[in-house]
């Protein structure tokens, strides 16, 4: 079966990348051993990250205070690596600390790979074995690719730390600059009614008058454009931005393009993924292409243990040199994370999914996409943000380790 694609425009797709990689992508999965097949052992499982906006102030303590065997020497790591207490920040805050981009970011990540390993190191869990693959929304998209073996822990903390830190300085120098007020703005519409919201939306981005060009989003600068950030799900979508001109585009669309989506303003001090965070993208090119040590080593391992869903694309990295590609553009370039589920449920057949990270966003957005919140027969959808839940969790992938899929 195929996934139903959202016709996203091409300005916020992969540019023909993903037509591109398709013969490697059949290539690789052919001499994969996880490569989508139907398993006879147990369900597929895919494992996902949380993105900004997840983090809180304490949100380690639990786990430090239950497991500092393993928690304790990943924090001091973390600390080591990018030379400041970020274990600090996470521990005592303060929240506006914390809620810096250059300091949430490499926060959330180091947060979801320590629990990662505690479910690793103190409950057996085994990730090679259990898990098919990984994908993360937004900043996920790095502990996933920690995950899936295509990156070092180091390398990704020391280039979300960086990332982070130009996608906040870029923002500012540019509300400076130019003017006007910057963000990020969810789109909540009916169901059934997402793809006509986008095309309203693209139409008003494309053009502002019947047969003219002459206002398009790319003709305006950086700091006044906007872009689709996020599909989350099968109505929720975000846009990223002008402040200005995403108030002109819902007036638009609620006028002319018989639409009343609910608009909920995001706590975000930057625009991501759109085009104002072009210098962190060039920054990502950068840091990719240069080996991570003395010795000359490639940031990126490819393949790694198992495939990696890219955000761009919302298919598995195909190659070395596109997932390079990609997590650059991904700073700029639309999350098809609600295509990315899909993908996986309807193709891949994955029946457990095991969200790692602070918060509850990610389980909801894929338990709401896949009909599942919980265990159900064959499978589930769980989060770890807790320990507490860590057992139940446990148990239930116990439970579903042995049973066939159609």
């Amino acid at each position: 079966m195929t996934a139903v694609q959202v016709n996203v425009p091409p300005l916020a797709l992969a540019r023909g990348c993903r037509c591109r990689a398709a013969a490697t992508w059949k290539s690789f999965l052919k001499h994969r051993r996880w490569a989508g097949s139907t398993s006879t052992h147990r369900p597929q499982t895919a494992l996902f990250f949380p993105g900004q906006g997840v983090q809180r102030v304490g949100m380690i303590d639990e786990w430090l205070d239950h497991f500092p065997r393993t928690v304790k020497p990943i924090l001091e790591e973390t600390d080591s690596i990018l030379q400041y207490p970020l274990s600090k920040i996470i521990a005592e805050g303060p929240h506006a600390r914390l809620t810096a981009t250059e300091h949430s970011q490499p926060a959330i990540m180091a947060t979801s790979i320590i629990i990662l390993r505690v479910l690793e190191r103190e409950f057996g869990f085994k990730t090679t074995e259990r898990v098919d693959v990984t994908l993360g929304h937004s900043l996920g998209e790095y502990a996933a690719l920690v995950a899936a073996g295509n990156l070092r822990y180091s390398d990704s903390l020391r280039m979300v730390h960086k990332r982070g830190q130009v996608m906040a300085r870029c923002s500012k120098e540019a509300c400076e600059q130019d003017g006007g007020e910057v963000g990020m703005v969810a789109l909540v519409c009916e169901a059934g009614h997402l793809q006509s919201l986008i095309d309203a939306i693209y139409e008003f981005l494309g053009t502002s008058s019947a047969g003219s060009k002459s206002d398009s989003n790319e003709d305006l600068p950086p700091v006044e454009q906007v872009l689709i950030a996020n599909i989350n799900s099968k109505n929720q979508i975000v846009l990223s931005g002008s402040i200005e001109r995403i108030k002109l585009l819902l007036t638009h669309i609620r006028q002319f393009g018989g639409h009343d989506p609910r608009a909920v303003r995001l706590k975000a001090d930057s625009p991501f993924h759109s085009p104002l965070m072009k210098p962190a993208a060039d920054y990502m090119r950068r840091a990719l292409s240069n080996p991570s040590n003395s010795k000359n080593q490639d940031i990126v391992t490819f393949p790694g243990i198992m495939p990696c869903v890219s955000n761009v694309t919302a298919r598995p990295f195909a190659s070395n040199q596109q997932l390079k590609d990609l997590l650059a553009r991904q700073c700029v370039e639309t999350v098809r994370w609600w295509d990315s589920v899909r993908y996986l449920d309807q193709e891949w057949k994955v029946r457990r999914w095991i969200g790692i990270g602070p918060g509850k966003v990610g389980r909801n957005l894929v338990g709401k996409e896949v009909g599942m919140k919980g265990a159900v027969k064959g499978g589930g959808v769980w989060g770890v943000s807790d320990p507490k839940e860590v057992d139940e969790i446990m148990k239930a992938l116990d439970e579903t380790e042995n049973i066939e899929e159609d």
